[in-house]
C-alpha cells in the first residue's frame, strides 16, 4: 500500500503554482474517473478527442497529458506527437489496455512518453505517478530557467569582458605612455614595429622608468591582445617556487602541493607572460627559461611529460644583462635568445622635456582620486621639479604629486613650498657653459636661463611654437609671453 504521507506530498504548497492536467479518453467514465481521482489536487482539464485536447492546449497552461492509446479521429500516439508542438514541456502519459509492441515503442520514441499506465489502475498509484511526472515537470522547467539564467549571464559577462578589454586596451595603449621628448619617440618606434610580431622583446631601464607599462603596450597593441597578459616578478620568489609559478606543479611535487596546478606559461596560452627582473634568476631557473624559449616546451614538477606552450615572451631588468653575462652571472645563450629586440627607456632625468606633461597628468589623476580641484602648478614650482634628477624616475615624480595633492588642502595651485624639501632645494640643470654663470648670479636670473634653454630646445626639436608649448606643457600664448619676456624672437 502507498504511503498516504507520499501522496499528500503531491499537492503544491500553499501559494505553490497549481499545475494543470489534461486527460483525453473517448470514454466518460474514465475521463469522470480520473477526474475524481486528480481533481482535488490539481486543474484538471478532460476532452474526448484528439482535436478537443489541442485545442485546450492552445488556450491553457497544461504542465502533464494523460491520452488514451485508442482514439476516435487520430491515435494517442498521433495526439502526443502534435501536442508537442502546442506544449513542448509537458509531461506526456498514456492509458493502454493491451501491449501493442509496435505502438508503445512509437509513443516512446515520436511522442516522448514519460510513463505507461495500464488498465484497469489503482488510484493511489495514479496519484503517485502524477506527483512523480509533475516533479519531472518542475525540474525541467527549473533546468530551462537555469539554462536561460546562465545563457543570459554568460552574455552578459561576455560583453563585460569585451567593456573591460576595450578599457585594458584603452588604458595601456601607446597614447597612454605620457612623452613628447625625441628620446621616447625612438622607444615608441621600436614599440610600434615590435608590437606587430611574436618577437621576444627585453626592456632595460632604470627602476620606476614605466618598464611595466611599455610591457603591457606592446600586448594590448598587437595580435595576442585578446588573450592574457601576466606578469611575474622573478626577484620575488625563491627558484623552486618560481619554477611552480612559470611552469606549474603536480599533485604531491613538494610539501605542500595538495593539487595539480598550471603554470603562467600555461594560463598565458596564446597570449603575453612578461617576466620582470629577469636577471635575478637562478642559473637553473635560466636553463628552464631558455628551454621555452627554444623548444616552446615546458614541463611542470613532479611530471615526467612535457607540454607546449605558445607565448611570447618579454622580459625586463634593471641591470646591465651583458656585463653579468661577462662575469658569469647571467647565461650567454639565455640573453641573446632574450634580446632578440631590446628597447633601453632612458631615465627621467634624460627626458626633462617630459616632466611638466607628467606632473600634469598626475596631478589629475591624484585630483580625482582626492576630490581636489587643484589647476596646476606655478611656474617656479615646474622648474624645481625639472631641474631635481629624480633617482627614483617616472614612479618617483607621481609619488611626489600624489603626496603633494594629498597636503595641498584648499590650495588652488602647486607652489614650491609645497613640494619635498629635497625636490626645493633642487639646483637647475642648464645644457649651457659653466662659464656662463661664473661669478655672483640671482636664482631668478638662473631659472630664466634654463627657461629660455628649454625653450630654444623645443622650437629647435618641434620647428613651431604650438608643437614647443605642447611639449613643455604650457598653452602657445603663455610661451609667446614667456617668449617675449626672455628677448627671444621669432626667428
Amino acid at each position: 500500500m502507498t504511503d498516504a504521507s507520499a501522496i499528500r506530498g503531491a499537492r503544491p504548497d500553499t501559494g505553490a503554482r497549481s499545475y494543470g492536467i489534461l486527460i483525453v479518453d473517448d470514454e466518460p467514465a474514465i475521463l469522470e474517473s480520473l477526474e475524481l481521482t486528480l481533481g482535488s489536487d490539481y486543474r484538471v482539464h478532460t476532452a474526448e478527442s484528439g482535436e478537443a485536447g489541442l485545442a485546450i492546449l492552445e488556450r491553457e497552461k497544461i504542465a502533464l497529458i494523460i491520452s488514451d492509446q485508442v482514439l476516435p479521429s487520430m491515435s494517442g500516439v498521433e495526439f502526443l506527437e502534435k501536442a508537442i508542438e502546442a506544449a513542448p514541456h509537458a509531461i506526456r502519459m498514456m492509458l493502454t489496455g493491451y501491449a501493442d509492441i509496435g505502438s508503445m515503442s512509437r509513443a516512446i520514441n515520436e511522442g516522448r512518453i514519460y510513463r505507461f499506465i495500464t488498465k484497469p489502475w489503482e488510484p493511489e498509484e495514479v496519484r503517485l505517478n502524477v506527483r512523480r511526472a509533475l516533479e519531472a515537470f518542475e525540474l525541467a522547467t527549473e533546468n530551462t530557467q537555469l539554462t536561460a539564467a546562465l545563457a543570459d549571464a554568460n552574455e552578459r559577462l561576455r560583453a563585460e569582458n569585451l567593456f573591460l578589454r576595450r578599457e585594458v586596451e584603452r588604458r595601456y595603449g601607446f597614447d597612454k605612455i605620457i612623452a613628447t621628448s625625441r628620446a621616447m619617440d625612438r622607444v615608441f618606434d621600436v614599440m610600434e614595429k615590435v608590437s606587430e610580431t611574436d618577437a621576444t622583446v627585453l626592456i632595460v631601464g632604470e627602476t620606476g622608468t614605466g618598464k611595466d607599462l611599455v610591457a603591457r603596450a606592446i600586448h594590448y597593441s598587437g595580435r595576442r591582445k585578446d588573450a592574457r597578459f601576466v606578469a611575474q616578478n622573478c626577484a620575488a620568489l625563491p627558484d623552486t617556487l618560481l619554477e611552480s609559478e612559470l611552469f606549474g606543479h603536480m599533485r604531491g611535487a613538494f610539501t605542500g602541493a595538495h593539487a595539480d596546478k598550471k603554470g603562467l606559461f600555461e594560463v598565458a596560452d596564446r597570449g603575453t607572460i612578461f617576466l620582470d627582473e629577469v636577471a635575478e634568476m637562478h642559473p637553473g631557473m635560466q636553463v628552464r627559461l631558455l628551454r621555452v624559449l627554444q623548444d616552446g616546451e615546458i614541463r611542470p614538477l613532479g611530471s615526467s611529460e612535457t607540454r607546449t606552450a605558445d607565448v611570447r615572451v618579454i622580459a625586463a631588468t634593471n641591470r646591465d644583462l651583458r656585463k653579468d653575462v661577462e662575469e658569469g652571472r647571467f647565461r650567454e645563450d639565455l640573453y641573446y635568445r632574450l634580446r632578440v629586440v631590446e628597447i633601453d627607456l632612458p631615465p627621467l632625468r634624460e627626458r626633462k622635456t617630459d616632466i611638466p606633461l607628467l606632473a600634469h597628468h598626475f596631478l589629475d589623476i591624484a585630483n580625482g582620486k582626492m576630490g581636489r580641484k587643484i589647476q596646476g602648478f606655478t611656474n617656479a614650482a615646474i622648474d624645481r621639479l625639472v631641474a631635481h634628477e629624480w633617482s627614483g624616475n617616472v614612479r618617483e615624480l607621481e609619488n611626489e604629486i600624489e603626496r603633494t595633492v594629498a597636503l595641498a588642502g584648499n590650495e588652488s595651485a602647486i607652489s614650491v613650498d609645497m613640494l619635498s624639501e629635497h625636490i626645493r632645494g633642487a639646483t637647475p640643470a642648464m645644457n649651457v657653459s659653466p662659464e656662463a654663470f661664473a661669478g655672483d648670479i640671482a636664482l631668478s636670473e638662473a631659472v630664466d636661463a634654463l627657461k629660455r634653454n628649454m625653450i630654444l630646445s623645443a622650437l629647435a626639436e618641434t620647428g613651431s611654437k604650438t608643437r614647443a608649448a605642447e611639449r613643455l606643457g604650457i598653452p602657445r600664448q603663455s610661451l609667446q609671453k614667456m617668449m617675449k619676456r626672455l628677448a627671444l624672437n621669432d626667428s
